[in-house]
């Protein structure tokens, strides 16, 4: 009879990198952000700004849209906006 050996890793050693793209962040905002199409002129200083980077261009289009499995509610895009094309409203759950 064989005995199977248990693979231990040691403290704080990180067997696999992480993805961001696997955690979907997005789960605990109070606050997201409503892009008016619109308004927007494509200066797309909001995407420049998201430190989630959860606000995306489609290609085709150019137009902006925000992924909310990553944005977190913080809310710089609403700040960033020059002509105010991106409100907020508070989180359905």
């Amino acid at each position: 009879m064989q005995e199977k050996k248990l693979k231990i890793n040691p403290g704080a050693v990180i067997t696999e990198p992480g993805s961001s793209v696997k955690y979907k962040t997005g789960d605990w905002r109070v606050f997201r952000p409503i892009i008016d199409q619109k308004k927007c002129i494509k200066c797309y200083q909001c995407w420049q700004v998201c430190p989630d980077a959860a606000i995306r261009v489609e290609e085709k289009t150019g137009k902006v849209f925000v992924d909310y499995d990553y944005c977190k509610g913080c809310l710089i895009c609403v700040a960033q906006c020059p002509v105010k094309a991106i409100g907020k409203e508070v989180e359905k759950k």
